[in-house]
């Protein structure tokens, strides 16, 4: 069986992974973390576009059976562009997330948390209403969340201080649910659960991605159901520091990461 393929600017699509190594254990997987060109955030549609061309051919070159687009940036600007490209099949971040949070909604008033690149995109916004227009989507950029779980602050007053800021808007705003609209929120998780409070149902979309990924292998006859799955992750830069958080992201070390050069 071929391997799932995933790509992300750097190193937040791995909690997209982590998912995809939990809810389908015996599927090999290839990722590509492009550290070379993060972050995304700030790059134009195009160069983004041009960049995900780039990181899928790579992929395509380990002869995958499916592309896992584990970048909000990405999904925001260029899904619908790069799917043109390509007859494998591939999957964002945004739909999955969008689509539970529509469903997990009670009182029809929706957050988003994200980088400043994937706000300004409304591309949560946009998709929740086409899905169900009724609902009122309250976003918030948290562009601090990021340097915090890469550096490994993930607990302490300063961390605490910033997420009751950040936050403060969405709970003013009587949200009942919270899309983490960042691969790298899920680290976060916890201190975001205690600020909201118990009520307020988080949507990890990485969990989301994965849950679709199972389903789309499946309907289309794709699913692995036996072996150990193989794991193998390129970076275009740096591997030492992706392999230092990996860790920290997948809760396991990870050896053998390559550099590739000529995405």
């Amino acid at each position: 069986m071929k391997p799932i393929g995933v790509f992300d600017s750097g190193v937040g699509g791995l909690t997209v992974v982590k998912e995809l190594l939990r809810q389908l254990p015996h599927e090999d997987i290839v990722y590509f973390g492009d550290t070379a060109r993060v972050p995304y955030g700030i790059k134009s549609k195009e160069t983004v576009i041009r960049f995900s061309i780039e990181n899928i051919l790579f992929l395509l070159k380990h002869e995958v059976k499916f592309i896992c687009v584990a970048c909000n940036t990405v999904s925001s600007f260029a899904l619908p562009e790069i799917k043109n490209h390509f007859k494998i099949p591939i999957v964002g971040v945004i739909t999955p997330g969008a689509r539970e949070a529509v469903y997990a909604t009670q009182n029809k008033r929706v957050g988003v948390i994200g980088t400043k690149g994937t706000i300004k995109s409304c591309a949560y916004e946009n998709e929740i209403k086409q899905l169900d227009p009724r609902v009122k989507v309250a976003a918030v950029a948290c562009p601090l969340f990021v340097p915090f779980v890469e550096e490994g602050w993930l607990n302490g007053n300063v961390v605490k201080s910033v997420v009751k800021y950040y936050l403060k808007p969405l709970k003013k705003a009587g949200v009942d649910t919270l899309i983490l609209g960042c691969t790298h929120y899920p680290l976060l998780k916890r201190l975001i659960k205690d600020e909201m409070g118990e009520n307020v149902a988080l949507i990890d979309s990485a969990k989301q991605v994965a849950i679709e990924v199972n389903n789309i292998l499946a309907s289309e006859g794709l699913l692995r159901k036996e072996g150990t799955g193989k794991h193998k992750f390129f970076v275009s830069d740096n591997p030492e520091w992706f392999s230092s958080l990996a860790e920290r992201f997948l809760g396991r070390p990870v050896r053998n990461v390559k550099r590739v050069s000529n995405v």
